[in-house]
């Protein structure tokens, strides 16, 4: 396909659309909005935990999924937002304290850069020398138990931490049954736009609750009233130090392998072969979380968030992720529009981060259920299960000041796992 230009096709009950096919520009923009919800929370959510900017984070976001269109030529439906696997190698080489800007932001903005650049090595080397060495360290019993891990060690985040009482608890259930409702029952572009017509329907529910009965914390508009429309973000710029570097330049491992996942799970939905943009995609990401980081924003990755929207809405088209990321560089520059999300009650956010980081685990099992993984063979069966516990209770292994979390230790595990089996089970695993 050429770049920009889609094959337009019309929304029936079974439809599913191709990278290189679009709806009607009304129902690709509607759908690039349910995008941008999806990734939001997480990619808003990573630069507090850090005490990063939200809305330079936002911003970066844009402007990476756009350079990753253009690096992978338009063929790879990808949204690219901030990267979990950043923040405890951020924390240590920052000593953040969890409240406010960072003050030593500049330090890890150097650290991620430099991460970016190994990044971006590694595809150049894929792109020269092909992916076969990758897929020999992770074939899909090991790519899938990864993906699936990065929904499962989320699943804490809305759980323990956006629910205050009871009566958010039961909030959380109302929104994911809410999408589940909308999901299941609803039909045509309403079924597609399940993540926002859920949020926007247990969010009138909360109104109702909370502000009309007074059951909970009432939902409270008054900031978005008072932000201005547009805004310059904060950016800072970065400082280069040999700790914060050494400290966080590994991640760029993880993000290959979560990349790899993604891109493994892209091409089991679409029944495209990827694998010959692995490296070209591989790059992308590095350039983007490259000059995200010398903009003052967080390192980047394929969301697997928006991955899950796509499990559920069958629609592929790169079309959207344009959408969306244009939209998400207005936003940026948007400080009502961080006023707006802000204001969505977090018991809300909670439950559709509930149903998104579940499809994001269901994506890694398809991963293994298209690819026949045979859990009788106990390589196999090993590597996955050890993935599994460790990456869900996020096992944490640290080398000094330098700290391994759930989804790095899988990730590595996964991998170190299946390496050191094979001398055993070679002639079995496949």
């Amino acid at each position: 396909m050429s770049l920009f230009q889609w094959r337009e096709v019309a929304m029936t009950g079974n439809t599913v659309v191709a990278p290189d096919e679009r709806l009607s520009w009304p129902q690709t923009g509607a759908m690039g909005v349910q995008h941008v919800i999806a990734m939001f929370g997480a990619t808003v959510l990573a630069p507090i935990l850090m005490g990063f900017n939200p809305n330079v984070a936002i911003l970066m976001s844009g402007l990476g999924t756009l350079m990753f269109y253009l690096l992978t030529g338009g063929r790879v439906p990808s949204y690219l937002g901030s990267s979990f696997a950043f923040i405890g190698v951020v924390i240590a080489a920052t000593g953040y304290g969890g409240q406010g800007p960072n003050a030593n932001l500049p330090v890890a903005l150097g650290g991620i850069i430099v991460c970016g650049l190994v990044y971006f090595g590694i595809g150049l080397l894929v792109q020269a020398i092909g992916t076969g060495w990758i897929e020999r360290f992770m074939p899909p019993v090991v790519t899938g138990a990864v993906v699936a891990v990065i929904g499962l060690n989320l699943a804490s985040v809305p759980i323990k931490n956006m629910a205050a009482g009871n009566f958010d608890s039961w909030m959380q259930a109302m929104t994911f049954l809410c999408v589940g409702l909308v999901a299941v029952f609803a039909r045509g572009m309403l079924q597609r736009l399940l993540i926002l017509a859920g949020l926007l329907l247990a969010s009138v529910v909360y109104a109702v609750l909370a502000n009309g009965l007074g059951l909970g914390k009432p939902l409270d508009l008054s900031g978005v009233a008072a932000a201005a429309w547009l805004g310059m973000p904060a950016f800072t710029a970065p400082r280069f130090e040999a700790n914060a570097m050494l400290l966080i330049a590994p991640v760029a491992i993880i993000l290959v392998a979560e990349n790899l996942g993604h891109l493994k799970a892209v091409t089991a939905m679409t029944g495209r072969n990827l694998d010959p943009l692995i490296g070209r995609a591989f790059m992308g990401d590095g350039l983007a979380t490259m000059v995200s980081g010398a903009a003052g924003g967080t390192g980047v990755t394929t969301y697997a968030e928006n991955i899950g929207v796509m499990a559920a809405t069958r629609i592929y088209s790169t079309a959207v992720f344009v959408v969306a990321a244009v939209i998400a560089l207005v936003l940026g520059f948007s400080p009502k529009f961080g006023a707006l999300i802000q204001a969505i009650p977090l018991p809300v956010m909670g439950g559709v981060s509930i149903v998104v980081f579940g499809l994001i685990a269901v994506a890694g099992a398809k991963i293994w259920v298209d690819n026949r993984v045979d859990f009788a063979d106990n390589r196999n069966l090993i590597v996955a299960a050890i993935t599994l516990i460790v990456g869900t209770g996020d096992f944490t292994l640290k080398f000094g000041q330098f700290a391994l979390g759930g989804i790095g230790t899988a990730t590595f595990g996964a991998l170190l796992l299946w390496a050191m089996l094979g001398r055993s089970a070679n002639a079995r695993s496949h």
